[in-house]
C-alpha cells in the first residue's frame, strides 16, 4: 500500500539499491529480501511474479520489432490474458500504431511501453528508476493514477527520482540517501517541506506549512477560511 520515493544526489546509491532488489546487483554486505525471498535466487518466472523493475533506460526491456509483439510476449510470459499489456500501454499513451518499432517511439512512449510490460505481471513490488523522464504532463498524470491504483490494490511502489513534483503528488513516504546511507526516512511532507533541494515549488512558497501540491492547498482553504 505504500509508494516510497528514494531521493538523493547522483551516485547516492538509488539505482544500485533497486537493481539489488531484482538480483542484478551483488550485495557486499547485509541481505536483500523481497516478499520474504532473496531475488538473486529466484528463477526468471518466479521473479517477474514477485517484483518488477523499470530501469532508467526503458529500451533495455524491449526486444521485439513491433509494439504489439512486445505486448504479446509480455502477456505470454506473465500468463496474462491476451491484450492485457496493450491495454496498459493504451492507458498511458493512447493512439500509438501497434506496428510501430519500439525504437521509433518517443522517449516517453518507450517508458510507457516498458511500464506496461512490467506491470502486466501484477507483481506486488514495482520498482521505477526515474519514471517520469521524457513524459509529458498528460502521460505523467496517467502514470500517477496507475501507481495509486497499484498501491490501493495492496502493491508497493518504490521510485528512485529527482522529480520533486512527482514525489509531492504520489509518495506516501520518502527516503533520502547519501553515499549509500539513509540520511532521512519518513512521511513525505515531513522530509521535503524543510529541504531547499527536495521541496516542490508549493512547499518552497508556503513553508513551513505542510502543503506540497496545489491540491493540498485547495483542500486546506476551507479549514483555513
Amino acid at each position: 500500500g505504500e509508494i516510497v520515493a528514494m531521493m538523493g544526489r547522483n551516485g547516492a546509491g538509488k539505482s544500485t539499491l533497486l537493481r539489488s532488489m531484482v538480483g542484478l546487483a551483488s550485495v557486499a554486505d547485509g541481505k536483500v529480501r523481497v516478499e520474504g525471498q532473496d531475488p538473486s535466487q529466484l528463477s526468471p518466472t518466479e521473479l517477474i511474479r514477485c517484483v518488477g523493475l523499470v530501469p532508467q533506460e526503458a529500451g533495455d526491456l524491449l526486444w521485439s520489432d513491433e509494439v504489439s509483439k512486445e505486448c504479446q510476449a509480455a502477456d505470454k510470459d506473465s500468463n496474462s490474458a491476451a491484450g492485457s499489456s496493450w491495454a496498459l500501454f493504451e492507458r498511458l499513451t493512447p493512439g500509438v500504431d501497434p506496428a510501430t518499432h519500439p525504437r521509433d517511439l518517443s522517449e516517453g512512449q518507450r517508458l510507457a511501453l516498458a511500464l506496461a510490460v512490467t506491470l502486466v505481471s501484477s507483481a506486488p513490488v514495482l520498482l521505477l528508476d526515474e519514471p517520469t523522464r521524457g513524459l509529458d504532463y498528460p502521460t505523467k498524470t496517467r502514470l500517477i493514477a496507475l501507481l495509486r491504483d497499484h498501491a490501493a490494490s495492496g502493491g508497493c511502489v518504490v521510485l528512485a527520482t529527482h522529480d520533486v513534483e512527482l514525489v509531492a503528488e504520489v509518495a506516501t513516504r520518502t527516503v533520502v540517501l547519501a553515499d549509500g546511507e539513509i540520511v532521512a526516512d519518513g512521511v513525505t511532507s515531513d522530509i521535503v517541506v524543510g529541504s531547499p533541494q527536495f521541496a516542490p515549488q508549493i512547499a518552497k512558497v508556503l513553508a513551513p506549512l505542510p502543503w506540497l501540491t496545489v491540491t493540498d492547498v485547495i483542500a486546506a482553504l476551507p479549514e483555513a477560511g
